[in-house]
C-alpha cells in the first residue's frame, strides 16, 4: 500500500502541471449551493448571477443589482456620505462598520438615488446583504424615508429592492424606531398618490418585512427567496406545530396573498419599467397605434 502511495506522489511531482491546472480550473468554477452543478464564472455572471441549471438566484451586491437594472449612466446617488454613529455605545461597533466600509465600498447597507429604467424615470433603493446582512439601523431607515419623501416631492415612482436580516441590534431602540418612520413615510407617499414597487430578494426578513417591504402598492419577489419575519424554528417552538416545507418562500408568500407576482431576475427590468409606464398619468402615456 505504501509503495502504491509513493508511486502516486512521485507521478504528481513529476507531471507536467496538467493535473494542477485542472484542479485550479475546477476551483474557479461556480458551484450552485442548491443543485451542486458547476459552471464558469463568466456564464454565471452573464446569466445575471443565476444558476443556469436550476435557476437559483444568488445574492448580489447593490452595485451589481444597479448594473443590471438601471439605464447606463442614468443613476444619480442620494445621501452618499451618510454613515452610522454609535447611538448606544455598542462595543466595537465603529470598528465593525469601518471594516465593512473597506470591504464593500459602501457607507451602509443601502444605496438610494434617482435613475431611469428602460427610459422610465424613478427613485430607486437597493439593499445590500453583504453589509451586516443589510440590517436596518438609523442610516438605512433615514435613507429609505428620504427616498419616499423624494418620490412624493418629485412625483416619481419608488422602487425598493429589499434584502435584510432585520433590525440592527447594535443600535438598539434607535433601530426599532426605523420601522415606524419608514412605514409613516410610505403612507405619505400613498396619500400623495405615488406609486411604490417593492422587489423582495433573498433574504427579506425581520423588521424590514414588518415595515416598508410589505407596504408596496405592487410587491414582486424573485423565485424561491426567503421572505418572513421570525425564524422557522422560533415560530415552530412558539406555536408547537410543524410548518409547511415551503413556508416563508416567495411561492408561499404569493400563494397566501402577500406578494403580487414572482419574476425571474432576467425579466425584472422589463417588468418594472412596464409597471411604471402603466401607472403613469393618462396624459403622459404614449399612445401606440
Amino acid at each position: 500500500m505504501l509503495e502504491d502511495l509513493f508511486k502516486v506522489v512521485t507521478a504528481r511531482f513529476n507531471n507536467d502541471g496538467s493535473e494542477k491546472s485542472a484542479e485550479t480550473s475546477s476551483e474557479k468554477l461556480f458551484k450552485c449551493p442548491r443543485c451542486s452543478e458547476s459552471c464558469s464564472p463568466e456564464e454565471f455572471t452573464g446569466n445575471k448571477w443565476v444558476c443556469p441549471s436550476c435557476g437559483y438566484h444568488s445574492r448580489i451586491s447593490a452595485r451589481e443589482r444597479l448594473s443590471i437594472t438601471v439605464d447606463k449612466d442614468s443613476f444619480r446617488e442620494y445621501d452618499k456620505d451618510m454613515s452610522s454613529l454609535n447611538p448606544i455605545d455598542f462595543p466595537d461597533y465603529e470598528a465593525k462598520i469601518s471594516g465593512l466600509k473597506s470591504r464593500t465600498g459602501l457607507n451602509d447597507a443601502i444605496i438610494t438615488g434617482e435613475c431611469t429604467i428602460k427610459g422610465e424615470k424613478c427613485i430607486i433603493g437597493v439593499m445590500d446583504s453583504h453589509f451586516m446582512m443589510a440590517s436596518m439601523g438609523s442610516v438605512v431607515g433615514e435613507k429609505v424615508t428620504r427616498a419616499f419623501e423624494a418620490a412624493a416631492e418629485k412625483k416619481l415612482p419608488l422602487v425598493l429592492f429589499t434584502a435584510s436580516g432585520g433590525a440592527r441590534m447594535q443600535e438598539g431602540l434607535v433601530s426599532l424606531m426605523q420601522m415606524a418612520k419608514t412605514s409613516g413615510a410610505a403612507a405619505k407617499l400613498s396619500q400623495a398618490g405615488g406609486l411604490y414597487i417593492t422587489v423582495l430578494t433573498d433574504p427579506t426578513t425581520g423588521g424590514v418585512t414588518a415595515s416598508f417591504a410589505s407596504l408596496g402598492d405592487i410587491i414582486i419577489a424573485e423565485p424561491k427567496v426567503l421572505v418572513g419575519f421570525a425564524g422557522r424554528r422560533v415560530i415552530e417552538g412558539t406555536i408547537k406545530q410543524r410548518l409547511p416545507e415551503d413556508f416563508q418562500s416567495a411561492e408561499f408568500t404569493l400563494e397566501n396573498g402577500f406578494a403580487d407576482m414572482i419574476v425571474e431576475r432576467k425579466n425584472l427590468r422589463r417588468t418594472i419599467s412596464h409597471l411604471i409606464r402603466l401607472h403613469r398619468p393618462y396624459k403622459e402615456v404614449d399612445i401606440i397605434v
